[in-house]
């Protein structure tokens, strides 16, 4: 009986899974150490810091889940949530609507559309903090000679200013993605719909948004976590001010940490509730827009 034969890409291919094996340590270890001491452990001692009142790490004192009972019990923290919900609602339905009615305009083959791309996706190169002050030098200017007043007296301007500085940094990037899933509709299903006398809204609706749900998915969770992330442009825009009423979660967990004089422990809980809380909130997000993607 005739042995079976080995061909020489066979060969080829087991001697590159043996180099691959090899020489994957060197790669993969690395990167798994800095992630377990960049990540792992930085949040697995945060968890544990948070059942503690503390000034510094060398002198900690177990207090239970007081730090939780403390920051449930703050207004601001509870304000500043509710402040998070509507400034990240807000945002991902302006950010995904504008950016996908933009990547619907540019994949029309519009002369110029490789420029406007570039200049739609340049904000999001610059820092928060940087587009923080320039946005508030803008806003400033606009709303003094407008309203005679400031963003950092009125509340609403506040928030409006945060939603406009965060849509013209996100859009270009979600733009971007959302580009690369309508390049991806296939052109006989735009054919067969138009023979059987489909208008444009209905390709809209039936065609493209459903072939186009897997761009939906990773743009609406980038800006929805994002949203709720909102750090940088939130403390050189607003501050929080007036009386703290534009703060957000993430600027009143670092005020409450790094401005305790008595027990940063608080600050701390703040921060693991923050976490859940976005966690929560994005897989929720992810699994009911993945229940409506397609296969093509």
């Amino acid at each position: 009986m005739k042995g079976k034969k080995i061909s020489v890409g066979q060969i080829k291919n087991s001697n590159q899974r043996k180099e691959m094996r090899k020489y994957a340590p060197l790669f993969l270890y690395p990167t798994v150490i800095a992630f377990i001491i960049g990540f792992v452990w930085p949040f697995v001692w945060g968890i544990y810091l948070s059942f503690f009142k503390f000034r510094s790490i060398s002198n900690i004192t177990f207090v239970g889940i007081s730090n939780y009972i403390k920051a449930f019990s703050d207004e601001t923290f509870l304000k500043s949530f509710v402040f998070t919900v509507l400034f990240t609602v807000t945002s991902v339905i302006f950010i995904n609507l504008i950016a996908f009615s933009v990547a619907f305009v540019l994949t029309k083959r519009i002369k110029g559309s490789n420029l406007f791309r570039t200049v739609f996706f340049m904000p999001n190169l610059i820092g928060g903090i940087v587009l923080g002050y320039l946005w508030k030098i803008i806003l400033d200017a606009i709303i003094l000679k407008l309203f005679g007043s400031s963003i950092v007296l009125n509340s609403k301007f506040g928030f409006w200013g945060l939603i406009i500085l965060v849509s013209w940094q996100q859009i270009g990037y979600m733009m971007i993605i959302y580009i690369a899933g309508l390049q991806n509709v296939p052109g006989e299903y735009i054919e067969a719909a138009k023979i059987d006398g489909a208008n444009g809204r209905q390709l809209l609706r039936h065609i493209t948004i459903p072939v186009v749900m897997p761009s939906i998915t990773i743009c609406t969770f980038l800006s929805l976590t994002n949203g709720f992330k909102l750090f940088d442009q939130n403390l050189a825009l607003t501050g929080g001010k007036p009386y703290n009423e534009t703060e957000m979660l993430a600027l009143n967990i670092y005020k409450s940490f790094y401005e305790s004089t008595t027990n940063m422990g608080v600050g701390q809980a703040k921060a693991v509730i923050f976490f859940i809380v976005v966690v929560i909130i994005a897989l929720t997000q992810l699994y009911l827009t993945r229940k409506k993607e397609v296969e093509i």
